[in-house]
């Protein structure tokens, strides 16, 4: 793998960063990815856009403009072999020379650029051939600023292991008084009587790209209607469809929650529409 590192493009065996880095000391960085098919990015501007939004709420200023990122991203996926790629981009408050949790005043951040393979471009939409995912559920016991996409990411991954460990797909969050956050690495949409309903964006969870982007789709077409606001664990566990949205997935459905079928078991004709909707529009964010 070719990656971006601080203004160079090297071969990631070549690439080092100083243990001292605070982005390896405490989590202290911003992270995006970003699906490319063949070259085509998938709502580039729109992640960029909340990496930097990610960079302000923590005070780390944006070291690059975004046509640099822009020519980076082109740069990764050229590299790389230009197929199925997340182009992954990332920025750490830089190293200070020493461990203080204090921000450091004079720090140049540290820039990171690399490829992640990710599943081939998806085909045409069929319920009857998708395969749908199993999950489980879990309170959300992450910090509460859910809505920053930070490189310190060990509540997330705690959260996903449960799901891994009983060779599930992915785990669905709640608080503690019963309503829907998110799952560890991606949203959650329900489906009850053809209406789709997804948790309004706060602190609890992410302002995830996927999920701009299936709303903004959906309610676009306007044969869908979609509805932001609190969903209970009552509604997920009720619900006709469950789906999560997430970069590498797009919108996948879900056929089971913690050993239940979810509504019929069966990938479900909302999702298959959504999708539709969906896929047309990606390249157009």
């Amino acid at each position: 793998m070719i990656l971006y590192l601080n203004g160079k493009y090297m071969p990631a065996e070549q690439a080092t960063i100083s243990p001292l880095d605070r982005g390896f000391l405490f989590g202290d960085g911003i992270y995006d990815v970003t699906p490319s098919y063949g070259g085509r990015m998938v709502g580039l501007q729109l992640h960029m856009e909340r990496m930097n939004n990610g960079l302000q709420s923590i005070g780390i200023d944006n070291p690059l403009s975004d046509k640099q990122w822009w020519d980076i991203a082109m740069n990764l996926s050229e590299k790389n072999g230009g197929q199925n790629l997340g182009i992954y981009f990332q920025v750490s408050r830089g190293n200070e020379g020493r461990r203080f949790h204090g921000f450091p005043s004079n720090t140049k951040p540290t820039v990171l650029g690399m490829v992640i393979e990710i599943a081939p471009h998806p085909e045409v939409p069929d319920r009857k051939t998708k395969a749908g995912l199993r999950v489980v559920s879990s309170e959300d016991l992450r910090w509460r600023r859910c809505n920053i996409k930070s490189t310190a990411l060990l509540g997330n991954v705690l959260h996903f292991q449960e799901s891994y460990e009983l060779q599930r797909d992915e785990t669905i969050m709640h608080n503690a008084c019963g309503e829907l956050t998110e799952a560890s690495c991606s949203n959650v949409f329900i489906v009850k009587d053809g209406i789709v309903a997804t948790p309004i964006l706060d602190h609890q969870l992410l302002p995830g790209i996927s999920r701009h982007m299936a709303i903004e789709s959906m309610r676009a077409d306007g044969t869908i209607k979609v509805q932001e606001r609190v969903v209970t664990m009552d509604e997920v566990r009720t619900a006709d469809e469950v789906w999560i949205t997430n970069s590498s997935k797009h919108i996948a459905p879900v056929v089971e929650l913690d050993g239940q079928p979810v509504g019929d078991g069966l990938v479900g004709p909302v999702w298959e529409k959504a999708m539709i909707l969906y896929e047309a529009a990606k390249y157009d964010f």
